[in-house]
């Protein structure tokens, strides 16, 4: 999949990190195999580069999976001490499923029929302390253990087991001998199941605070006071990430509930933990009416805008042109992405062999959705032609943002119609490709011999990894955001004690 990274010589520096970078934009969501080689392979070669960007990742970055696997390399890394202690920071931070995950990946895992080696021999002592240490913190707090046990008890026996950690009288107890304690909220759990009294379930799932996928699978008779006790207690990602089973369940029919749900849209808005692109994703998947489709979105677009600020004006074009039904749907959600966070002045054009401005009366999803109406897929491709629009409306932009196949065939091609831009505007924009489908390098070599800044982003059908441009955007050239990776601290613990493997 990297082939390329790991066996061609590295030109300079600043290429090869900026190829890292490229490589970072797509989202493996859990098939981390492929990116095992890649990581190994910077890590030995350029590790100041690489803690860096795992630092400046794990605070930054939109997918988990890379997360967990930049843990699993600082943690067990023998670069310098520091390193481990960075990665065992990070590791405190994240939930039990995701600590599993991340030994998974140090001592090996079965991926389907497949089975993908360990990254290293051996699980440092280092990292069993730590995983310990951080099992030991939850055990030495009942509510918050029994809270990490609902959510994710499968990956609790799964620590203590891999890693032969002995559990405490409670784990034990809870987790192994399937006899929680009266005063465990798993106990409870199992009286909810066997109470026949709705109201009474309702009051357990509410003073124990039960998750909703829990709850939904103990409550045989789900009324409407049951249903108002379990969202009560879901945050605001729980609540977004089943809106669909909520619906299905009747509760958006239900004035009370209904309102309840919103005030926790409402809430979603500041919460870091909930993702932009889940709520595009919920919306989809619940078939929701059009005010509460309005609510999710709100929440969406300000999830975007905590991310940062487009300060360049900007040109998005999108390819129309034939085949290009997937560059049409990428750049709907692309749009409605980019337009919140604007400051400056935001262009978009679909092209074919003619170029079509679209405006959207707003910047949501489904703004941008009416927006797009009526531009169907067909025709040549000419990518320059939008580019000539902007020349001829005397639009002045900064950077360029191109969704296409780079099957540029008709005139005026992209490199030729940049030249003229620059020459009648006295700027020469840098540009992203955001590739679809089968896609060549055409556009990007001719502008590579032009010595116009061109960046790549390979979209392979998954939306989540889009927001993935927004940095991009942000902070005005990849060679910039280089700059802010490498001066990026790497977290300590806080009781700084530095560990050996």
């Amino acid at each position: 999949m990297f082939d390329h990274l790991l066996r061609n010589p590295i030109t300079s520096e600043q290429d090869y990190r900026l190829s890292i970078l490229n490589a970072l934009l797509r989202t493996p969501h859990r098939d981390v195999a492929p990116y095992i080689p890649l990581f190994q392979h910077v890590h030995e070669n350029d590790p100041l580069f690489f803690g860096h960007l795992a630092a400046w990742y794990f605070d930054n970055g939109s997918v988990h999976d890379l997360k967990q696997l930049f843990v699993a390399f600082m943690a067990t890394s023998k670069f310098s001490d520091e390193y481990r202690d960075s990665g065992l920071r990070m590791l405190e931070k994240m939930p039990p499923y995701q600590v599993e995950r991340v030994v998974r990946v140090v001592k090996g895992h079965r991926n389907g029929k497949d089975y993908v080696p360990g990254i290293v021999a051996s699980v440092p002592r280092s990292l069993r302390s730590a995983v310990k240490d951080y099992l030991d913190e939850r055990e030495r707090d009942q509510k918050a253990f029994d809270s990490a046990a609902l959510h994710a008890r499968k990956s609790l026996k799964t620590l203590y087991a891999s890693l032969r950690i002995k559990p405490g009288d409670y784990a034990q107890k809870v987790l192994f001998d399937e006899k929680p304690p009266e005063e465990s909220r798993l106990f409870t759990l199992k009286k909810i199941a066997a109470c026949s009294d709705a109201s009474e379930q309702a009051r357990l799932i509410v003073e124990n605070r039960i998750p909703y996928k829990i709850a939904s699978s103990v409550v045989k008779n789900m009324t409407p006071a049951a249903l108002v006790a379990i969202v009560s207690v879901m945050t605001p990602q729980e609540v977004i990430n089943n809106l669909a089973s909520l619906k299905k369940r009747g509760a958006m029919g239900n004035v009370d509930l209904r309102k309840l749900i919103e005030s926790k849209l409402e809430s979603a808005k500041s919460d870091k933990r909930v993702s932009a692109l889940k709520t595009r994703q919920a919306i989809k998947a619940a078939d929701l009416d059009d005010e509460m489709v309005s609510k999710v979105e709100a929440v969406g677009d300000q999830q975007i805008k905590a991310k940062g600020r487009i300060k360049k004006s900007t040109a998005l074009l999108v390819d129309k042109s034939g085949s290009m039904d997937e560059a049409i749907e990428v750049g709907k959600q692309v749009a409605s992405l980019v337009a919140p966070i604007c400051e400056a002045d935001l262009y978009v054009y679909a092209f074919d062999s003619m170029g079509y401005e679209i405006k959207a009366k707003g910047a949501e999803l489904s703004d941008w959705e009416k927006a797009f109406q009526g531009i169907k897929a067909g025709g040549n491709t000419s990518c320059g032609i939008a580019v000539e629009m902007l020349r001829r409306s005397n639009r002045k932009v900064e950077q360029i943002v191109m969704i296409t196949d780079q099957g540029d065939n008709a005139h005026p091609l992209f490199p030729a119609a940049m030249k003229s831009y620059a020459e009648s505007m006295n700027i020469m924009p840098s540009v992203i490709i955001v590739n679809v489908g089968t896609h060549s390098d055409t556009v990007e070599r001719g502008l590579k011999g032009m010595d116009v800044e061109v960046d790549t982003f390979t979209f392979k059908g998954d939306y989540y990894s889009l927001p993935n441009l927004i940095p991009l955007l942000c902070s005005g050239t990849r060679m910039e955001l280089l700059m802010d990776i490498m001066n990026y601290e790497l977290p300590h613990r806080q009781e700084k004690k530095l560990v050996t493997v």
